[in-house]
C-alpha cells in the first residue's frame, strides 16, 4: 500500500532537466479591444543561457502565462547566439543602440565580476561571462529594448583567432628560432 497517497506522484516523469537556465524577465498583461469585446493575453520575455557562452531570448504572447512562457522558451531556443569569451571577459568595448536603448559593454579585469544593471545583467549572467562592465546609456527603461541592444552588442564582436585565446600559455621557441640566434 502506498504511503503517500493523495499527495501526487512521487516521480517526475513529465519533467526533464533542461540544458539551459531560464529567467522570466518580464510578464505583461495586454488587452486587444475588438468589436466583440476585450481579448486578454499575456506577453512574456524569457532569457535562456547555459552559462558557458550560449544565450538566447524570446518574446511571445499566450492566453495564459504558462502558454506564453512555453512559446517564449521555444523562440529563445531558436535564436541562440554564441558569445566569444577571451581571458574571462569580452574581447573589446562595444556600444550598440536599439530604438531608444543604448548599451555599452566593456572588458573588465579578472575578479571584477559582472558590473551591470537591470536586463543587461541577466543576459550577461546567463551568457556566462565572468568579468564584464556594462552601462545602459539610453533614455529608456524598456526591458525588451535593453535586451535587444545587449544582444546586438554581443553579436557584434569581431571573431578572435584561436591563437589569441591562448595568450596566457607560455610561448615555446621552435628549433628554427634557436638556430637563428
Amino acid at each position: 500500500m502506498a504511503m503517500n497517497r493523495g499527495r501526487g506522484r512521487g516521480d517526475k516523469r513529465g519533467q526533464e532537466k533542461s540544458e539551459f537556465d531560464q529567467f522570466i524577465l518580464d510578464i505583461a498583461r495586454v488587452t486587444r479591444v475588438t468589436q466583440g469585446g476585450k481579448h486578454l493575453s499575456f506577453r512574456v520575455c524569457v532569457i535562456l543561457g547555459d552559462r558557458h557562452g550560449t544565450v538566447g531570448f524570446g518574446v511571445a504572447k499566450g492566453k495564459d502565462v504558462q502558454l506564453g512562457v512555453e512559446k517564449a522558451v521555444h523562440q529563445a531556443k531558436k535564436h541562440m547566439i554564441k558569445v566569444p569569451i577571451v581571458r574571462e571577459t569580452i574581447p573589446h568595448i562595444v556600444v550598440r543602440k536599439y530604438k531608444a536603448a543604448m548599451v555599452m559593454l566593456k572588458p573588465a579585469p579578472r575578479g571584477s565580476g559582472i558590473i551591470a544593471g537591470g536586463a543587461a545583467r541577466v543576459v550577461l549572467e546567463l551568457a556566462g561571462i565572468p568579468n564584464v562592465s556594462s552601462k545602459i546609456l539610453g533614455k529608456t527603461k524598456n526591458k525588451i529594448a535593453i535586451v535587444k541592444a545587449t544582444f546586438d552588442a554581443l553579436q557584434s564582436f569581431k571573431r578572435v583567432p584561436v591563437s589569441m585565446k591562448k595568450m596566457n600559455s607560455p610561448v615555446v621557441e621552435t628549433k628554427t628560432e634557436e638556430k637563428a640566434k
